[in-house]
């Protein structure tokens, strides 16, 4: 255009949309295409022009046949040899429906090299099977569906037949252009169905070569009644609809249909050309998403399973816990958590973290959940627990090499003290009621799998209401922060200056700690136990120090009796009293000493004897026994502890032994 904005030049398609002639045009002021000149829009347009500047407005357009169109108007300020010269305009306007899929060139580009490359990259199969039906339409289709075999993307393996031997398939995205919600209701995402015998669906799916068919009024209503959706037969009326099989290594895992509508221009070899296309780039794309989703769904549910479901505790602990994978592609780790409550209001807290990422670490620290738990069940101290461990992982790493670090602590709910022991892990954090956070000094032994140098464990008394934090290094380091500033960010976290920062809930306090992690992508796996360790009431346990007397059998019996009825727990009583002389009887004679008879009441009752020895009795058969033909006597008493008790085991002490029975409570 000139200065003045008549039109001095024109190409053929401004020709086919603004003007029925094209004579009509040459010459003809730019204004007056523009509807009611645009609110002012135009004269911004020419005074930009007139300043030499490149602007762009939308204004509404008039175009040949009558009808008005949104456009994208942009000016070019020129120069030339030609004085009259002094812009060029670009109009976008979008196509006429009828148009629309009229130019393959223009399908081909938009279907496979603009929009296809960028999602490429998406590994998760919902995703990306939205993202290819929102390409197939409206580039392609008016409305369509993808659709997989049901054995591809089922987490439970289902058969790739129903019983009558049609395909399963899952609708697994479906997309439209006319804002007709009735196409969701006909065709609901997720859906699982079989089609009947002899559709073009099964002939898709049986070749694994493209189908094409018009569905006229008569076909369309056929499909509506054969699936009992009414709405189908209206949407489907007219309609030309193409189906591309999705081939992969030989096989077909499902297929896009794809529908436009009776005002379109129907599918034709071209079009199957090119949709075969974009359906084999898509079939890459699907099965890298299907195979990287499957091995992603094994290794969260080999996580999961290893990790505990559910962390047991004496009443008067509370125990919270977080796990946090390393990010978003290293969801699979070694570092785990547990929480044990042992007879006698007693737990074990631990807490580990296995060299390495991926399924090779969580398969070591499924190994060590498993020993963890057997030896909790014997009791074993806490540096002799962790002696054993690295035992287990010196042996897996003959043939594997690993190591790890853990920490294992061991918290008493009646005497109030916490015996921990750590192999090459961080040092727990002790929170005290009045806020003041430190470091216990548990000396370090070497990591598990190691075994260069002795594990050492260290006693603490522990203030009711103290919070004990238990980590992985994942939580205090990454690769932009030092490790001494993250020990110390983790003490303000906890601790509070005397504000009782220990007394907050204890999920508040873990989020607290994990506040700033979540946006770290190069971060470590995380696991926390955080426990408030109380002591039990003093009403809920007796201890009695008796000497080795037999007769002192006899006054066990009475002071359980005693305590029980006491206790409102009589009904209790004859089989406590029973199991008291039994232990009491069995400590005098292999023992010899003063004993100390302790009861508990807790979820159940416990019954303790402690003896100065460490020799672990054990259940003697009648065959076993040598002081005669058919006498069996000694070791008869665990035979009766066995049977009357839940549970009963051995515990070595700083001074002896303690064996324990357990009762359940009515």
């Amino acid at each position: 255009m000139d200065a003045s904005g008549k039109i001095l030049q024109f190409d053929r398609n401004a020709a086919a949309v603004l003007a029925t002639n094209r004579d009509d045009l040459c010459g003809a002021p730019f204004g007056d295409m523009i509807v009611g000149g645009g609110d002012g829009g135009l004269d911004g347009l020419l005074a930009a022009v007139a300043a030499g500047r490149e602007t762009s407005a939308m204004l509404p357009i008039q175009a040949a046949e009558g009808t008005t169109h949104d456009a994208v108007i942009t000016v070019h300020p020129m120069s030339g040899g030609d004085p009259d010269l002094s812009a060029l305009a670009v109009i976008r306007v979008p196509v006429p429906l009828p148009d629309r899929f009229l130019d393959p060139a223009v399908i081909r580009r938009a279907l496979l090299d603009d929009s296809l490359p960028r999602i490429g990259a998406t590994l998760d199969l919902d995703q990306l099977a939205r993202g290819l039906m929102d390409i197939v339409v409206p580039h392609f289709c008016n409305a369509g569906g993808l659709l997989l075999l049901e054995s591809l993307v089922a987490a439970d393996e289902p058969p790739a037949q129903s019983p009558d031997g049609s395909h399963l398939l899952r609708r697994m995205a479906v997309s439209f252009d006319d804002a007709d919600q009735a196409w969701d209701a006909a065709f609901p995402t997720g859906e699982v169905l079989s089609y009947p015998a002899g559709t073009p669906y099964v002939q898709c799916m049986d070749t694994g070569r493209p189908v094409l068919a018009r569905l006229a009024e008569e076909g369309a209503a056929r499909i509506a009644e054969a699936w009992h959706r009414p709405p189908v037969a209206e949407l489907l009326k007219g309609a030309s609809m193409l189906l591309l099989p999705i081939i992969a290594d030989g096989g077909t895992l499902g297929f896009f249909v794809c529908t436009r509508s009776a005002a379109h221009r129907p599918f034709d070899a071209y079009d199957i050309d090119i949709g075969m296309e974009f359906a084999s780039r898509a079939a890459r794309f699907i099965e890298s998403a299907r195979r990287y989703g499957r091995e992603r769904a094994t290794a969260l549910t080999l996580q999961r399973s290893l990790l505990p479901t559910d962390l047991s505790a004496p009443a008067t602990v509370e125990v919270h816990h977080r796990y946090l994978p390393g990010g978003r592609m290293i969801e699979v780790g070694g570092d785990w958590y547990e929480s044990i409550a042992l007879p006698g209001a007693r737990v074990v807290l631990v807490v580990g973290d296995v060299a390495g990422h991926g399924v090779r670490a969580a398969v070591t620290m499924g190994r060590l959940r498993t020993a963890i738990h057997t030896l909790a069940g014997l009791d074993l101290p806490p540096a002799e627990a962790l002696e054993r461990l690295d035992l287990l992982m010196r042996t897996l790493g003959e043939r594997e090499p690993h190591f790890a670090t853990c920490t294992y602590a061991v918290y008493d709910a009646v005497s109030g003290r916490c015996e921990a022991a750590s192999a090459g892990h961080l040092p727990p954090l002790m929170v005290l009621p009045c806020g003041d956070a430190m470091y216990l000094d548990v000396p370090p032994a070497p990591p598990l799998g190691v075994g260069e140098g002795p594990v050492v464990s260290r006693e603490f008394p522990v203030e009711d209401g103290s919070l004990l934090v238990l980590y992985t290094d994942g939580l205090v380091e990454n690769r932009s922060r030092d490790i001494d500033d993250g020990l110390a960010r983790l003490r303000r976290t906890f601790g509070s200056g005397g504000s009782g920062g220990a007394a907050r809930p204890l999920s508040e306090l873990c989020q607290a700690a994990l506040d700033g992690v979540y946006d770290d992508q190069h971060r470590d796996d995380i696991a926390m136990l955080v426990a408030r360790l109380c002591r039990i009431p003093a009403d809920d346990h007796v201890a009695w120090e008796l000497p080795a007397d037999p007769a002192v059998a006899r006054r066990a019996r009475g002071l359980i009796r005693d305590r029980l009825d006491h206790w409102g727990l009589s009904e209790l009583s004859d089989s406590a009293e029973l199991l008291a002389s039994e232990l009491v009887t069995n400590a005098i004679r292999h023992a010899g000493g003063r004993l100390t008879l302790r009861l508990v009441r807790e979820e159940g009752l416990v019954l303790e004897v402690f003896d100065g020895t460490d020799g672990r009795p054990r259940i003697r058969r009648c065959e076993d026994d040598l002081t005669g033909p058919g006498l069996c006597e000694s070791g008869r008493g665990l035979h009766v502890v066995g049977r009357l008790a839940r549970r009963w085991g051995v515990r070595r002490t700083a001074g002896g032994k303690a064996v324990w029975c357990e009762l359940e409570r009515l």
